[in-house]
């Protein structure tokens, strides 16, 4: 499929863990002689810095940036890598009285130093901590696990009187403003620009921390010489001496040389830049000439514009800009060839809207969807069969749905506050959760008998009422603050209160069957191939597709979930779908599918694009890369715990769709031989040709049903003494590979067995894969956010693949003690999948060894003599060694 589409969309991938919420340094200063002012004045916000050479691989700010988050007179600030998980990444400091403007956090990159300059309604601050080059002696960092630039932040000189300066009444900061910039000028002074209660802008200028001097204000007004050089140009509103239109709402800054030009959106919708060097207004623009305005707009304060200033050393200085007039929005962009535009909103609905356009791609103006995070179902269907605390907790639980923040504040509120729930483990979190609904039901029924039906039904209604708290707040911690975009590297993230989530390309598959019909009508998405029309019967195709998955109820998809969970066909859930979605068309979607499959050229042609596009299927084993051969600079890459994170929801987010989308190709290939009609079927189609790709279909639904289940189960946590023992018993067993993995105890909550293998021995076998080929110049090589994990996405999917003859993903299982996990794998994966036979069946055997099971060995090792020996890592003499085990 093309190839310019593999952008066309994206998708939110969180990556908030299952640890413990982090514990942040917690500072407090309190600024002699300010009057408190009260912490809500301003709203929440958040932002971001990114190192300038994160994008570089050598570098020792790669893959590293710090996010901040402001709420009242706090602001937390937290530095986050991919590559390595940091230590005492995170303070939160207290400005006591003083709330923080909204944006008005300002990170500067000096050479021996990251400054922080904090600017709130009655101060500013200046913070100096270490870059994190001076933190380690090499330039190359190999450990796991390393300080974070925030480690020794206790011991700066918060209250130092340099490093502070309480903004003097005169000129005074205008009070309905919450704009503010901050810079370092070449000569090291940190300069703070407010916007004044005159209407100007004032510059309060800290001297260097290691040079005496005093702080000094300027205020830029509009004086008479620059009135005489711009009469003509600016309407006469705007000269004199300033008044209250000319507040600036927004603010930005650009250093060039030795000046600072600041830019200014003022309440009269208006741009101006100031020279800071010469004081003088250079130009004032006018916004409203550039878009469609009413009188009322127009003599409306502006008080809801924002101002983002951009440069490329290639491309140059570019201003974004938001007008906000009510009920509509506009960004307005100065420049020519700007590459990207990202806009953040919530609707009506208080629902968040993110879109973005690329001009250099999409000519046509045509803005792309983000998908965001879906929050959890707003009810927990339980059957009279079930157990709603089983249920509940499993929903609850279940790794990528909830957060621990969200649960922990749940769960606080529920207990009445009398208790602080804030370092539970996830297992602890859970017991807790269990013991605190079950003591409120327990004190609700003992004061009288019931039946067994309302024993259940009042076990609902106090689960229900705990779940309804926790997507409260998970609703809340979810709403985004802010976008951060790394310029560097490209990369896109959302900051929220106290977490971050990713934005990573979607692919064309999952785009096409995520967008909704009227976007998926437009002439861009039909030329998919070179070839319209096959392009065209894709569209429809998914279409078709889409139909059915609308009209699935939750009973519907449960058949197919239930099928694949028992082994049975997944060919015959579709029919039984197929049938109810007859028995129940009330709204003729049946007759629209009908219709649109007529659209459909050659609708088994474009069925089998669809199945080649989604099969990971290799013909060879995967390579095996030498782990000592890995170079220094490269060993650490992608290896946090925040990158397992989002690349293996990366994966469950892949799986989930696509099993969605394989179960509806199903239900359709089966509607396709019930019609059996040579006009639907484009005359020369065969029978034979449909049954193939159903057939087709069904491995791969059951593929990516597996990975999703594998997605969603958590690893055991398993002691380093255990695990030692277990893997010098492999050796003997002579098991290849069983040298990458390291023996230790899970430290930051628990993972996924897809998480485990990824960090164990997946990453190491991408990353060689993607870096260390031939030809390949680390040195000129640079980061590239969207195209590295497109990238390692689609090759971790791959060594996840189980008709693959790669035998990684049970080997790490089986290594790293995951017996259980990996049982509950092999029953999932034998009916249907005949690759690795032998190899599953000598796993087999080893779980029931390990898991006090000897009696069924001897059936697996039967089992497997009939299968055959089909992995390359099993040979006849370590069933033997097995069978001397017995």
């Amino acid at each position: 499929m093309a190839a310019a589409l593999a952008a066309r969309s994206c998708l939110e991938l969180s990556a908030a863990g299952r640890a413990p919420p982090r514990l942040p340094q917690e500072l407090l200063f309190v600024p002699p002689g300010v009057a408190p002012l009260p912490a809500g004045r301003y709203s929440d916000s958040a932002g971001g810095f990114c190192y300038q050479e994160s994008a570089q691989l050598g570098a020792a700010t790669r893959n590293r940036w710090v996010r901040w988050s402001t709420s009242g007179d706090t602001v937390e600030l937290v530095e986050e890598s991919l590559d390595v998980n940091l230590l005492n990444n995170a303070v939160r400091l207290r400005i006591q009285g003083c709330p923080f403007l909204p944006g008005g956090i300002h990170l500067c990159e000096v050479q021996s130093h990251l400054v922080v300059l904090l600017v709130t309604a009655q101060t500013v601050h200046r913070l100096l901590l270490p870059h994190p080059a001076r933190l380690y002696r090499s330039e190359l960092i190999t450990e796991s696990q390393v300080q974070s630039v925030f480690t020794d932040i206790s011991k700066i000189h918060i209250r130092d009187p340099s490093n502070y300066y309480v903004i003097p009444s005169v000129p005074g900061l205008a009070p309905n403003s919450v704009a503010s910039a901050a810079w370092l000028s070449s000569e090291g002074e940190a300069l703070f620009a407010l916007p004044s209660a005159s209407g100007g802008i004032f510059v309060l200028k800290l001297p260097p921390p290691d040079a005496p001097g005093s702080v000094s204000v300027v205020e830029l007004k509009q004086s008479s010489v620059v009135q005489r050089f711009l009469t003509g140009w600016m309407p006469t509103a705007i000269r004199g001496d300033g008044g209250p239109s000319d507040v600036p709402v927004s603010l930005s800054v650009h250093c060039l040389d030795h000046d600072a030009f600041l830019f200014a959106l003022c309440q009269d919708h208006k741009l101006r830049m100031w020279s800071y060097k010469d004081q003088m207004c250079l130009m004032v623009a006018d916004l409203l000439e550039f878009m469609p305005v009413s009188r009322d707009l127009r003599l409306a304060a502006g008080t809801g514009h924002r101002l983002r200033l951009a440069f490329s050393q290639s491309l140059g200085l570019y201003l974004g800009v938001y007008m906000h007039a009510p009920k509509r929005g506009q960004v307005w962009s100065h420049g020519k060839e700007i590459a990207e535009i990202w806009a953040l909103w919530h609707n009506e609905e208080n629902q968040t809207v993110l879109k973005y356009i690329n001009f250099e791609q999409n000519v046509a103006g045509q803005w792309n969807q983000v998908f965001v995070q879906p929050l959890p179902e707003e009810e927990v269907t339980v059957r009279q069969d079930q157990d709603p605390r089983e249920i509940y907790l499993d929903y609850l639980f279940m790794p990528g749905r909830f957060t621990n923040a969200a649960i922990q504040k749940a769960l606080q509120i529920f207990s009445q506050g009398t208790e602080r729930h804030m370092d539970l483990t996830w297992d602890e979190l859970r017991k807790e959760v269990t013991l605190a609904v079950e003591n409120e039901f327990q004190s609700s029924v003992t004061e009288y008998e019931c039946s067994p039906e309302e024993f259940w039904q009042l076990q609902v209604e106090f689960w229900s009422k705990f779940y309804a708290c926790c997507l409260q707040y998970q609703e809340a911690l979810s709403r985004p603050l802010a976008l951060h975009m790394n310029p560097y590297t490209s990369m896109v993230c959302l900051l929220k209160k106290g977490s971050i989530s990713f934005l990573v390309p979607c692919s064309l598959v999952d785009h096409l069957y995520l967008l909704s019909n009227e976007h998926l009508l437009t002439e861009d998405d039909a030329a998919i191939f070179e070839d319209l029309e096959m392009s065209r019967d894709v569209v429809c195709l998914v279409q078709c597709l889409r139909l059915i998955g609308e009209s699935i109820s939750m009973e519907m998809a449960f058949i197919m979930e239930m099928a694949c969970s028992r082994l049975q066909p997944p060919e015959k859930a579709a029919e039984q779908i197929l049938e109810d979605l007859i028995a129940n068309d009330t709204e003729n979607v049946m007759e629209d599918i009908h219709s649109k499959l007529q659209e459909i050229r050659n609708p088994i042609h474009a069925i089998g694009l669809l199945i080649r596009e989604m099969d990971y299927e290799t013909d060879t084993d995967m390579e095996r890369a030498p782990h000592l051969a890995l170079r220094m600079s490269l060993s650490q890459l992608f290896g946090s715990s925040t990158a397992a994170h989002v690349v293996c929801g990366g994966v469950a987010k892949i799986c989930t769709v696509r099993f969605l989308l394989c179960r509806d190709l199903l239900i359709l290939q089966q509607l396709l031989l019930r019609l059996g009609d040579p006009m639907v079927l484009g005359g020369a189609q065969l029978f034979q040709s449909q049954q193939d790709l159903l057939h087709r279909t069904s491995p791969l639904l059951l593929s990516y049903f597996l990975i999703r289940w594998a997605s969603q189960c958590l690893a055991s946590d398993v002691p380093v003494d255990t695990l030692e023992s277990n893997l010098q018993h492999l050796s003997v067993l002579e098991l290849a590979d069983t040298t990458a993995l390291t023996p230790h105890k899970l430290v930051s909550g628990p993972q996924t067995i897809v998480e485990l293998f990824f960090q164990e021995v997946a990453r190491k076998h991408i990353i060689s894969r993607l870096f260390l080929q031939p030809n390949t110049s680390l040195a000129e090589t640079s980061l590239n956010w969207p195209h590295l994990i497109t990238s390692i996405v689609a090759d971790f999917l791959p060594l996840l693949w189980p008709s693959n003859p790669s035998f990684l993903f049970p080997e790490c299982l089986m290594g790293s003690c995951q017996y259980t996990q990996l049982q509950e794998y092999i029953r999932l994966l034998q009916p249907w999948c005949h690759v690795n036979m032998g190899s599953c069946c000598f796993m087999m055997g080893r779980c029931y060894l390990v898991m006090g099971e000897g009696h069924k060995v001897r059936g697996a090792i039967t089992w497997s003599c009939c299968a055959g020996i089909s992995s390359r890592s099993l040979d006849l003499h370590k069933y033997s060694l097995l069978k001397s085990n017995l």
